[in-house]
């Protein structure tokens, strides 16, 4: 029976994100001891609460605050993608799963020689999707709700509509500055996207309509009916109504109708993968990541390294340096990870970043007065690609059961191809992978240990993160989205939260952020960061590129010693919003 929202006020607390500047402050701590979930749409959010309120459990309400986002954050996520989630179940078990696209049998290592941009924009550029087998795995494995009724506040979303907000339309206009008005042109986009249904190119335009081509813009509803069909038929029939029949057909026809190689048995032989969990110690907390083709091992050496600085209080430019300096160092592993079922030895690799005795090395090398030069912390010379849009949700209940996910199309919009029969959004994973005899920018040359193979994972900087106190009770969920940038992201939160006892969730995601990757070797730093602490990081050698809030956007949530939540969704998102039970 449904619950009615009313009867569930008086026990729902909530807190959304205003489109204020990330210091100001209107909202109390969200809190509450049932459960709590963050996201980067709020209406998403609402979905996975009332899900908790009617039993369900953190994977019940990962799975509908997921399909949700999907719902309102195309741009960068939904069921023509994938990702990675840890599950952490009530007895405090974890699980890692790997439900990331995977390069159709048919891809090998040259397939983008003289034609890089096959790999970012239509047919040849989709992966094998991931979401919908994956969200189907952990609901088998961990839900409590019936599937169907999991997925129903998305598929309303999609039939019913919803407005469309400050973060769509921001990226909707930089895709159209920076590329074309696909949106309008092609009809498949139109019947969404447009006012009335039509690109400005239908039959119907011809006829007189006054509104055909006109994008809906900020504020305004707008509908996806065909998605809405989709789910609704995954919601009844499971995930191979998305992976065998009509709409695989239709997914594999629009792909390869613009040069792309996946088919229908790419679809349906593809699997979700239980990857190693991996824990590192950090100030008496025990921290769970996801290991590769995730980046769970960068975020943990990161974390490992500065376990050993015990007084990082006491100087805090210093501190920040030495932490910028470790950052640099677990990048420069970085480059020689990739899909442990095709490159030897990344098991043996991301255990030596997680031991002591690796992070007591980094720890020597690191100069606490300078940077160094770049061969110090990649000696190799090589570089990996880069990643791009992604979304991540936090959800945990009163059972202790919690989920940290990321997912992903990859670049925003993805290959720029939407499914007419569908509605799905199609990835362009394949651009994660690197490619042989292509150099960056600056000269160095692409990572063996990511290139193509047949049914290979690309290397991947989702971090999602669970942490546990040393009794095993859950403290932490934490995640983000930007790209290379989640793991500097992810990882800047988690050392804050666990280093001072002072910081709560919601000001160590407040706080202003660094990245530096190390190929660039350019230190990004958040526009509000203190005019204090940079002139000391220029004098130590950093070579600085001021950037504007949103260089990454991270979703935490924590739970306190009395069973209490408190959510901290991501200010630099004007429509992200935690909410509690």
């Amino acid at each position: 029976m449904k619950i009615p929202f009313l009867l569930l006020a008086s026990s729902i607390h909530y807190i959304s994100i205003s489109a204020s500047p990330i210091f100001e402050e209107f909202f109390s701590p969200s809190v509450g001891t049932r459960g709590a979930v963050a996201s980067e749409a709020q209406e998403c959010s609402y979905i996975g609460r009332d899900l908790l309120a009617r039993g369900g459990n953190a994977v019940d309400a990962m799975i509908g605050t997921t399909f949700c986002v999907g719902v309102i954050g195309m741009y960068h996520s939904g069921i023509g993608g994938g990702g990675f989630m840890i599950v952490r179940d009530k007895k405090g078990n974890y699980e890692a799963i790997d439900f990331r696209e995977s390069a159709p049998a048919a891809a090998f290592e040259d397939m983008y020689q003289g034609n890089v941009n096959g790999s970012i924009y239509g047919g040849l550029s989709v992966g094998v999707p991931g979401e919908v087998r994956g969200f189907e795995y952990a609901h088998k494995k961990y839900g409590s709700l019936p599937w169907k009724t999991v997925l129903q506040g998305a598929i309303k979303v999609a039939q019913d509509g919803f407005i469309v907000n400050a973060d769509m339309a921001r990226f909707i206009e930089k895709t159209i500055r920076d590329h074309h008005n696909f949106f309008v042109e092609d009809p498949s986009w139109a019947e969404d996207f447009t006012r009335n249904g039509m690109s400005f190119h239908s039959q119907r335009w011809d006829q007189g309509s006054q509104v055909a081509g006109q994008l809906i813009p900020e504020g305004e509803k707008m509908t996806r009916r065909r998605y809405a069909r989709t789910l609704q038929a995954i919601a009844e029939h499971g995930a191979d109504a998305f992976y065998t029949g009509a709409f695989a057909e239709s997914m594999v026809k629009t792909i390869q109708e613009t040069n792309g190689t996946i088919t229908l048995d790419d679809y349906k032989n593809y699997d979700v993968i239980s990857r190693e969990v991996l824990h590192t110690e950090y100030k008496g907390y025990d921290v769970y990541g996801i290991s590769s083709p995730a980046g769970g091992a960068v975020s943990l050496n990161i974390l490992n390294t500065m376990n050993g600085y015990t007084h990082q209080d006491e100087d805090r430019n210093t501190t920040l340096h030495i932490y910028i300096e470790a950052m640099k160092f677990a990048y420069g592993a970085r480059l020689h990870l990739g899909d442990p079922d095709f490159v030897d030895g990344v098991p043996e690799l991301e255990h030596e970043m997680l031991n002591a005795t690796t992070a007591e090395k980094i720890r020597r090398k690191i100069d606490p007065r300078k940077t160094q030069k770049i061969e110090k912390y990649d000696p190799d010379g090589i570089y990996s690609s880069d990643g791009h849009g992604t979304s991540h949700v936090v959800t945990a209940d009163g059972d202790g059961m919690a989920v940290s996910l990321t997912t992903t199309v990859n670049l925003i919009f993805g290959s720029f191809l939407m499914d007419p029969l569908t509605g799905v959004i199609l990835n362009n994973e394949m651009n994660d992978f690197s490619i042989p005899g292509v150099p960056n920018e600056f000269g160095f040359a692409p990572a063996e240990a990511n290139f193509i193979r047949p049914n290979k994972r690309p290397l991947s900087s989702c971090t999602p993160l669970i942490v546990s106190n040393k009794d095993g009770s859950l403290f932490a969920v934490i995640g983000a989205a930007g790209g290379s940038r989640i793991i500097s992201a992810t990882t800047q939160v988690a050392w804050r939260v666990l280093t001072s006892p002072s910081w709560s969730i919601k000001d160590a995601v407040r706080e202003p952020r660094v990245h530096n990757q190390l190929i660039p070797n350019t230190l990004l730093v958040e526009k509000k960061f203190s005019s204090y602490d940079v002139p000391s990081l220029v004098e130590r050698g950093h070579n600085i590129t001021w950037v504007d809030e949103g260089l990454s956007t991270v979703q935490a949530l924590t739970r306190d010693s009395a069973g209490v939540f408190e959510v901290a969704p991501e200010p630099r998102q004007k429509n992200s919003g935690g909410v509690t039970l």
